[in-house]
């Protein structure tokens, strides 16, 4: 049975349009029958994240008028001195981040529940994927933005039919924007943070690095802003564990913006959700969250894994950039911004480490 179900005071919730957080203002997570993960059984689909269909909640070929070919993507050396770090580029994606995993399941289950219009919120690179795979459903989508937006997102946001709406305020402002729109229409909330759909996909993030690897990694580096890469891939790692095809989850790693890391501030402070910051500017957009919604799970999967906080300045991310350019990987600056943090890491000999590259330079000002 497929069922919403708070993560704060348990109730649940029967899937439905409307329906984006429980009624004690709780995040909502997915229940349902979920299949054991037979790896034999992945070539049959295609070579994107619905190779692993049989690990998604679907249960026929919704997704095949959907899927733009998302996922599947490379896993390099990032140097050849350092043959156990690799980065996944996961900028190579239809619309050049790695959000357009979590968007092609979450649009593919507003199709399937007749959604006509959907309304996201943004700080750029998940509006882009939910604007792009809404035009692949035919269906309406308004975008909110913050009126500060990259303007090469915005293009974006724009070239693929989405109305846009650009608020001046904090990325907050925009969430509040957006939820309000959504009540007074009565449409589908198609939020990256709220929608726990959107978390089936990048949980395939874990299991495209467990079929290239053959294993797990030792330690993932992740950027954490509102938590949608690394809450997928611990989604993903801890399926994996729970089918008995990993020994034990990858530590995680998660880096903050030293100018708004709320997240890093409460896990150094030992508790469990995180208070609100002031976002006193970084470059790093895409992880300027002041007031994440899911803290707690954040903290919950950094901690379960032994993992641990690295927050970087704005020269470090500025001078990762640089370097990952003369590498040959023109990155997003929040992708700069992961980086600066794994050169911060104390790596040991032999460690296994896995950075992703979310987004593509050209998409940053």
């Amino acid at each position: 049975m497929e069922q919403y179900k708070c993560s704060s005071c348990g109730s649940t919730y029967e899937i439905t349009l409307s329906r984006w957080k429980c009624g004690c203002g709780g995040m909502l997570d997915l229940e349902y029958d979920r299949k054991k993960i037979k790896p034999s059984g992945w070539p049959q689909y295609p070579n994107s994240i619905f190779r692993y269909a049989d690990a998604l909640p679907f249960d026929g070929g919704e997704w095949q008028s959907v899927t733009m070919g998302e996922g599947q993507t490379p896993l390099i050396v990032l140097d050849a001195g350092e043959p156990e770090t690799y980065v996944k580029v996961d900028y190579m994606m239809p619309t050049l981040s790695f959000k357009d995993r979590g968007a092609a399941v979450l649009m593919t289950k507003a199709k399937q529940l007749g959604a006509r219009k959907v309304i996201a919120d943004s700080s750029g690179n998940a509006g882009t994927s939910i604007a792009a795979y809404a035009a692949r459903c035919n269906i309406g989508c308004d975008i909110y933005l913050n009126d500060a937006t990259s303007p090469k997102k915005v293009a974006q946001v724009k070239a693929h039919g989405a109305n846009i709406v650009q608020i001046s305020g904090t990325r907050e402002d925009i969430a509040a924007a957006a939820q309000k729109a959504v009540e007074d229409e009565s449409v589908f909330y198609a939020s990256h943070v709220y929608n726990p759909y959107f978390y089936e996909g990048t949980k395939t993030y874990a299991f495209e690095i467990f079929e290239e690897l053959g294993c797990a990694p030792d330690t993932l580096i992740i950027p954490v802003g509102n938590g949608t890469l690394l809450l997928g891939a611990y989604y993903g790692f801890r399926e994996l564990l729970d089918n008995g095809l990993i020994g034990t989850l990858p530590k995680i790693v998660a880096v903050q913006a030293a100018n708004c890391a709320p997240i890093a501030e409460a896990f150094g402070s030992g508790a469990e959700v995180a208070e609100p910051v002031e976002n006193t500017g970084t470059l790093a957009e895409g992880i300027a969250i002041a007031a994440p919604a899911r803290s707690a799970g954040i903290l919950e999967a950094v901690r379960e894994t032994g993992g641990t906080f690295i927050s970087v300045e704005e020269p470090e991310i500025e001078a990762a950039r640089d370097v990952m350019s003369e590498k040959g990987f023109y990155v997003e600056v929040t992708t700069a911004a992961n980086y600066a943090g794994f050169l911060k890491y104390v790596k040991e000999a032999d460690e296994t480490v896995i950075i992703p590259l979310c987004g593509a330079g050209i998409k940053s000002k």
